[in-house]
């Protein structure tokens, strides 16, 4: 594989395990040092960074609530005091909880948007402060977006919030050679994404998407590979819907 990302440092929110973990391990494949960021999944943190360095890549962990400022800012700084730079951020890190309208918290729905668009937002306002020229960010949103599924009012609400900040700031960061965009997976099949669902609705799903399959977290590792290839530098502000037909 071509070392591409070759002396790059990347951040991945919320990276110990699931779809967050396989595109860290990617862009090291890729020749980037990463930066594996987690709440409390520990042990599956450490784990991630032991499989880097046994394919002789550089990662290191880092605790941090990303709905904390303090605990975000920490994230950054200690990237750049390891490193001494940062050049790739992937806002992976989230939270689905879906519910019926009738059934949703003002405490789910608080929760809901401080994880994936608060924490999202001022992530990007850190990587203005921090990142270097020509860097490149990757805020994670979803295909649900463009569809009407029950109970995913506030999931969905909150990632269209992300892909409206992505567009937003695409010129801002253009100041700086930055270029921002979004992923929007269609439905992957990870341990997360089974939990609460029956065959019958995974079996719907996958009838969805038009390869007939359901994503894995490689496909969407790859989408983001090309994305912070300085190949694709003119791509900025974008949501890219990386769902095989999905919609």
């Amino acid at each position: 594989m071509t070392k591409v990302l070759e002396g790059k440092v990347a951040i991945v929110t919320g990276s110990s395990r699931g779809i967050g973990r396989i595109i860290a391990e990617h862009l090291v494949d890729l020749g980037a040092k990463v930066v594996i960021n987690y709440v409390s999944s520990s042990d599956q943190a450490d784990d991630a960074v032991k499989t880097i360095k046994n394919k002789g890549g550089e990662a290191i962990a880092i605790k941090a609530d990303l709905t904390n400022m303090s605990e975000l800012e920490g994230l950054f700084s200690k990237t750049i005091s390891v490193f001494g730079k940062l050049d790739i951020l992937i806002n992976n890190a989230g939270l689905m909880n879906n519910k019926p309208l009738l059934e949703v918290t003002e405490e789910d729905f608080d929760r809901a948007f401080d994880v994936n668009i608060k924490a999202t937002y001022f992530s990007c306002q850190q990587a203005m402060k921090h990142m270097e020229e020509g860097g490149h960010i990757i805020n994670m949103s979803t295909s649900v977006t463009g569809q009407m599924f029950p109970t995913y009012s506030v999931y969905a609400g909150a990632k269209g919030a992300v892909e409206q900040i992505t567009r937003q700031l695409a010129k801002e960061f253009a100041s700086k050679q930055i270029s921002i965009n979004a992923v929007a997976p269609g439905p992957t099949d990870t341990k997360l994404f089974r939990v609460g669902k029956s065959e019958e609705q995974i079996q719907g799903l996958r009838n969805m998407v038009g390869y007939g399959r359901l994503g894995t977290p490689e496909d969407t590792a790859k989408v983001i590979s090309l994305l912070v290839n300085d190949d694709a530098q003119w791509i900025t502000g974008q949501t890219i819907r990386s769902n095989g037909g999905f919609i």
